[in-house]
């Protein structure tokens, strides 16, 4: 499983679960990924819900190992925009990191703990709302940024 989908009372919780890989995102997750948000914005007894990739990296962005080879060209061909797509609500498809074209109704919350890296960054820049947590000197220091990809 290489993604952890919890709901606890009115909150989704998304987690990427890779540490071996740094949480990179290889074809399975995303799809696990977009498949996780799209059963999301579906489900009513939900409000918001929370992307987490663990308490040492967010996400290494794409796995570069499985993108080497014809796996990679695969999922290039796979997560190519058809000229015919228009509406991006009306028509949800997959992105190179999953969930990263859809345009959901219900807020999404990055929570970034560690490194976000490449497509990782992309990810948490999806997200509605970002939430950081770095460890310094034994200090923990939060930081928020909503809308815009800012860094605290």
């Amino acid at each position: 499983m290489t993604v952890l989908v919890q709901t606890r009372g009115r909150v989704r919780i998304v987690s990427i679960t890779r540490p071996e890989v740094r949480n990179a995102v290889d074809p399975q997750t995303a799809h696990a990924l977009f498949e996780a948000f799209v059963a999301f914005e579906t489900d009513m007894s939900v409000d918001v819900a929370i992307l987490t990739g663990g308490q040492t990296v967010f996400c290494a962005g794409f796995d570069l190992k499985a993108a080497a080879g014809d796996l990679g060209d695969n999922w290039q061909n796979t997560v190519a925009i058809a000229d015919s797509w228009q509406n991006a609500q009306a028509q949800p498809i997959l992105g190179p990191m999953g969930p990263s074209r859809l345009m959901l109704s219900k807020p999404v919350i990055a929570a970034v703990e560690g490194h976000a890296v490449a497509g990782g960054l992309e990810l948490a820049a999806w997200c509605d709302m970002r939430v950081t947590c770095v460890w310094r000197r034994g200090l923990r220091c939060l930081g928020c940024s909503v809308g815009v990809g800012v860094c605290p």
